[in-house]
């Protein structure tokens, strides 16, 4: 037995907490051996910490120099030479704007005087090569700009006399569970047009505080050529979108946001980059493969774009101080990294199934992908220890919201993307009267004991063309003609009381956060079709319509009027988030699961048909209040209940010692209420 326990306590702390892991034990210790390999090499074996090797951003690019002078460098390996043309040059080709490379580097730089450019000046760089030239975008631009007309992309000097000053210093609380409201800055404005950060502060945001939301998740943040790729082909990884104002006012956007008392997280882009060569890193001096793998590896085959090679040091510098950068000069309060999938596997993720332990393991895996992502992790945290990190991830992977001391990635959630497929699968192929709560609740709650997740019922993803929202699903057409209140068919009330249970349940069974798309809450009508040939360039369904929810003469106003309350209730149990979820009762026959946190009883009624007097469950002794009743009439329900009622439990001999008692409860069909334990 002591030689057993011995054996134990040698076992690396994802292996101890997953006796599973154990055949794989020497794979685990081999990628954090990796990591803390690569972690000696980048701070020269502790000299330095990582903060201090991601300073790339202070390093290259274009910058002022101490004298009020201009100093540019750019990484160009490849380069034979490289000119900086712009409008201080007539965008000619001049000897005195000819960089110099750095003897025994790949680095070259130019240094100007003061009266050689100016704030807002357009400017490129000439980049030649043995064999062709090209015009160039800079890697490490810090503003990118598109004219109007031409479409063109060009950086832009941007110094600007009065640097932003910060109002806020922000601090999440976080024992508070995270409710993330995911939103796009573009279309975040009823008008049919590209919205701006200033518009996004002073209409949606307050929205956002009323709704109950403490933190927001902005997309397409970083540079894209193609507004319709939602951000996800980015081009320059330093620079914040022009397209929806200056720096200045995404700086102000996210000071307020903390004044509000809002965190704010960026939907980061290190899984791929877009192909152009002019705006992006595709070819930035006549070598493909400066930043991108080589070979086979070198493209995504499904989204038609290039794969970071995070082998080399010089990438991962790239990267880590893209990640300091947007932490320390925007303050934003973390990341969530997009297609993180895609970048633990060779495959992408594409075809395989991932049934076993064995499929995360088999060899396929890039270690120098799971390298960065730990080293990332690590940065961010060492940056600013209050930031938080979420994985997009979809296979399942082991340790990827573990902590790095145990042998994991070190994220600090993971999306549970198994939810929302769920939910997609059971309104799309199972009937209501055959809806399980067993199976419901072991969806919601699935999930490893060491990793925290974000649960949604929905995402951006799901509300895009060629995919549906969870309200389209359940009412579809009958929207448009059925949703003033007093026209409601019997379509439109199905859907909007499962609306309502579907949130309620997902929010309750949280391990760490929640999160919304924007719009969803309220069971926005359209879905999401970004400006493109195909539509005739409409902005027409890249907008959200806030009109619908502010009529009160509308259905929607009560979806999200719920979802605020919903929110309110599980904010105000004190530790929500350390309470466990306990199953009280579930019965498949009845279609009825109740369940219980801390003081809070969640009681649901899946069946469409029946409703129930007098149900009883076993619970601790006591009385309890109704807190929220999904039909309640100020919701769009029936009003059934009686919830200004004070429920006692009853006395049973047969529980005498147990603190036990029944407690019996009306619950009407296709009905969820939450109780709280006086």
């Amino acid at each position: 037995m002591a030689k057993k326990q011995a054996k134990q306590q040698k076992h690396i702390g994802l292996v101890k907490n997953d006796a599973y892991l154990e055949p794989f034990e020497e794979a685990v210790r081999g990628r954090h051996e990796h990591a803390v390999w690569k972690i000696n090499r980048l701070t020269m074996n502790g000299k330095r910490n990582l903060a201090d090797f991601a300073n790339g951003y202070s390093y290259y690019g274009l910058h002022r120099n101490a004298r009020g002078g201009w100093v540019f460098r750019e990484w160009a390996p490849n380069a034979t030479d490289i000119y900086i043309i712009g409008d201080f040059n007539d965008w000619k080709e001049e000897e005195r704007f000819r960089a110099k490379k750095i003897e025994g580097t790949g680095n070259w730089e130019l240094k100007l005087p003061k009266n050689a450019m100016k704030h807002g000046d357009l400017y490129k760089m000439i980049v030649k090569w043995n064999g062709g030239q090209g015009e160039r975008i800079p890697a490490w631009a810090c503003r990118v700009v598109q004219d109007d007309e031409t479409k063109i992309f060009s950086a832009q000097v941007w110094a600007p006399e009065k640097e932003y000053e910060w109002k806020k210093t922000f601090r999440r609380n976080k024992n508070t569970p995270l409710f993330i409201y995911e939103c796009h800055i573009g279309m975040g404005q009823d008008a049919e047009k590209v919205g701006t950060y200033n518009e996004f502060r002073e209409n949606v945001l307050p929205r956002v505080v009323k709704a109950g939301y403490n933190c927001i998740q902005i997309m397409a943040i970083q540079e894209h050529p193609y507004y319709g790729s939602f951000g996800y082909h980015v081009s320059s990884f330093f620079a914040p979108s022009s397209r929806f104002g200056t720096p200045e006012e995404l700086k102000l956007l996210i000071d307020t946001a903390h004044r509000n008392g809002l965190a704010v997280i960026m939907d980061i882009v290190h899984s791929h980059a877009v192909k152009n060569e002019i705006e992006g890193l595709g070819n930035l001096a006549g070598d493909p493969n400066q930043y991108f793998y080589p070979g086979e590896k070198h493209e995504h085959p499904a989204w038609d774009s290039l794969c970071f090679d995070y082998g080399k040091d010089e990438v991962i510098h790239f990267l880590l101080s893209n990640c300091k950068y947007w932490l320390t000069e925007f303050r934003f309060d973390g990341f969530r990294f997009d297609g993180v999938t895609s970048m633990l596997y060779y495959s992408h993720g594409l075809g395989e199934a991932f049934t076993n332990y064995g499929d995360y393991f088999n060899g396929h895996q890039d270690d120098n992908a799971i390298c960065y992502l730990t080293l990332a992790n690590k940065l961010i945290h060492e940056v600013n220890p209050s930031a938080f990190t979420i994985a997009e991830e979809v296979s399942g992977m082991p340790g990827l919201a573990a902590k790095f001391d145990d042998g994991g990635y070190g994220f600090d959630y993971r999306m549970a993307m198994n939810i929302p497929d769920y939910w997609i699968k059971t309104i799309k192929e199972i009937s209501d009267e055959n809806w399980k709560p067993s199976s419901i609740f072991w969806e919601v709650k699935n999930r490893r004991s060491d990793e925290k997740t974000i649960s949604y019922c929905e995402s951006h993803d799901q509300a895009l063309v060629g995919d549906k929202t969870i309200i389209f699903r359940l009412i579809d057409a009958d929207m448009y003609w059925h949703f003033r209140k007093g026209d409601e068919n019997e379509t439109a009330r199905r859907g909007i009381a499962l609306h309502k249970i579907i949130r309620l349940i997902t929010a309750a069974a949280i391990n760490g956060g929640y999160l919304n798309f924007m719009g969803n809450e309220f069971g926005h009508p359209e879905w999401i079709d970004f400006p493109r040939e195909g539509n005739g360039w409409s902005h027409k369904y890249a907008r959200r319509q806030w009109n619908l929810v502010d009529n009160k003469e509308l259905c929607y106003h009560w979806l999200g009027d719920f979802d605020r309350e919903m929110l309110n209730v599980i904010k105000k149990e004190k530790n929500f988030l350390k309470t466990p979820v306990q199953e009280i009762w579930h019965n498949d026959g009845d279609q009825v699961l109740a369940f219980m946190r801390g003081d809070l009883l969640f009681v649901f009624n899946f069946s469409p048909s029946r409703s129930f007097t007098d149900y009883g469950f076993l619970v601790p002794t006591g009385s309890y209040d109704v807190l929220l009743n999904t039909d309640s009439k100020e919701f769009g329900g029936n009003g059934f209940a009686d919830d200004s009622i004070t429920h006692i439990t009853n006395y049973d001999p047969l529980y005498v010692g147990q603190h036990k008692e029944w407690l019996k409860l009306y619950i009407p069909a296709r009905s969820a209420v939450v109780l709280r334990k006086n």
